[in-house]
């Protein structure tokens, strides 16, 4: 913990760690009080950024070496990853709230993508397409060129790396703006990057504020791809930005995720997943499930066991590893307490929760469960981003249905029965771009995620991703006959 205690911490352009006149607090979330110091990045930074990588990806650098050189330096950074992973994971935890042990996972995570994506750097491959005896025609894959990459503040470092890693693969060059609430894991990932020897600003990393470093960065000409998590408000802004240069770009704006569960279902199964599924790093998570969806006859149990899962959750720092720590900032827990009052005079019940944790000095929300939801409420239709979880009942499949799809989001969904027919009959209807069955958060870096409706497009994770930072091109030649 005392490398990050006190310290200030810097931004990283064209190879080099920069200060700035201007500084950022960072908090400790368990206690509320400030733990250090970075420098806040201002346009001018951002314009340097802009032009260390557009400088990098014309060089060449990054490309007209064999693929196999950018295997071996995704390697590298996985490797000095894992040597980094006990020191970033304590200072994560403490800027960030989360529990050690998932801080810890967070970086190996983060190690994982660069060794994934190493594997497919030296594979995309183009096609040869049949014109005739009288072409040659070949398609080939280019990187966008300078990739800019916004990054949200719940999992800072394996976020950061999920993008990072494919457009690193790709011969892109990239400037990631972390966080302004929590940078500092994101800081020790990048002096870990930085010692695998990359060209000089093939990488960058800015914490700014994102209505004026963001900004700057999503409205450049030089910005040639964006990627993006966050909320629906500022990836409308960061488009309406990208649509002046029509910039290509990767959304994932959140989601109101439903489980549906039927009377067949594995009750100890579907408990294991509520408490990851919602109360995992205090519901801070995209892909939460946020309402469950639970039939008629089995509403009633579900409920009262869910609400004794809660209450029996340990809450505490993260550095003790509890099953439930603080929510980001005080801003957020005020957010997430709002709406669960609102909830409440709209008709909800809270069978457990519903209100912050007088007794403890950070930020602390009571892990909570509202009955008695209807689909119109608010708390089931928005996204809340903390420990709540939204009980819903019906009666049948096509109600299940109905109730499910029925948000504009559509990030993740899931279903717990042991009918596999209807497992995936259901996983057909749901409107999701990713669907669990009965295990919530199934699946790994291999598979593909991003949602449909206003939770965003295009796919990250998986094989897939790779493609959001290549471009196509077609050659074809005429070929003369002698």
């Amino acid at each position: 913990m005392e490398h990050a205690t006190g310290r200030h911490w810097l931004n990283y352009i064209d190879g080099e760690w920069v200060d700035s006149p201007n500084r950022l607090d960072i908090v400790n979330p368990a206690n509320g009080e400030p733990i250090a110091t970075i420098a806040r990045a201002t346009t001018g930074d951002a314009q340097r950024a802009l032009d260390a990588a557009t400088r990098c990806a014309a060089s060449g650098e990054l490309t007209r070496q064999r693929p196999v050189e950018r295997v071996r330096w995704l390697l590298r950074i996985a490797e000095e990853i894992r040597a980094v992973t006990e020191e970033g994971a304590r200072i994560l935890c403490l800027e960030n709230g989360k529990r050690l042990c998932d801080a810890r996972d967070e970086f190996l995570e983060a190690a994982r993508y660069f060794e994934y994506y190493a594997g497919l750097a030296d594979k995309l491959e183009g096609i040869s397409v049949p014109l005739g005896d009288d072409y040659v025609d070949f398609t080939r894959y280019e990187p966008m060129g300078v990739s800019t990459q916004i990054v949200p503040w719940n999992f800072p470092v394996s976020i950061c790396a999920r993008s990072l890693a494919p457009a690193l693969a790709a011969g892109n060059a990239v400037i990631v703006k972390s966080p302004e609430l929590s940078p500092l894991g994101m800081c020790v990932l990048f002096e870990a990057i930085e010692r695998a020897g990359l060209p000089r600003g093939a990488v960058q990393l800015l914490c700014g504020l994102g209505r004026d470093v963001g900004a700057h960065l999503a409205a450049s000409p030089q910005t040639k791809q964006i990627v993006f998590t966050g909320s629906v408000a500022t990836g409308r802004a960061i488009l309406s930005a990208a649509a002046q240069w029509a910039t290509p770009s990767v959304m994932e704006l959140g989601g109101k995720s439903a489980a549906v569960v039927f009377p067949d279902s594995d009750r100890e199964a579907l408990l294991a997943s509520v408490k990851s599924g919602i109360f995992f790093n205090s519901g801070q998570v995209c892909s939460a499930m946020s309402r469950l969806v639970v039939h008629r006859d089995i509403y009633d149990e579900v409920v009262a066991d869910v609400a004794k899962l809660a209450r029996s959750l340990s809450i505490g720092p993260g550095e003790l590893d509890p099953d439930h720590t603080p929510v980001i900032s005080a801003n957020q827990l005020e957010q997430v307490a709002a709406m669960c009052k609102a909830a409440i005079a709209e008709g909800a019940k809270a069978v457990t929760g519903g209100e912050r944790i007088e007794s403890r000095g950070g930020f602390y929300m009571q892990p909570t469960v509202l009955a008695g939801v209807h689909p119109r409420m608010n708390i089931a239709s928005e996204e809340v981003f903390g420990p709540v979880v939204a009980v819903i009942p019906f009666d049948t499949e096509d109600e299940a249905v109905e109730i499910a799809n029925g948000t504009p989001y559509g990030l993740v969904a899931g279903v717990f029965t042991r009918d596999i027919n209807r497992a995936l009959r259901f996983s057909r209807r749901l409107r999701a771009g990713q669907v669990f069955v009965n295990e919530w958060y199934a699946g790994g870096i291999e598979t593909p995620f991003g949602g449909v409706g206003l939770s965003g497009f295009g796919r990250e994770k998986g094989q897939e991703a790779i493609y959001s930072y290549v471009q196509t091109k077609n050659v074809a030649i005429r070929v003369t006959q002698d």
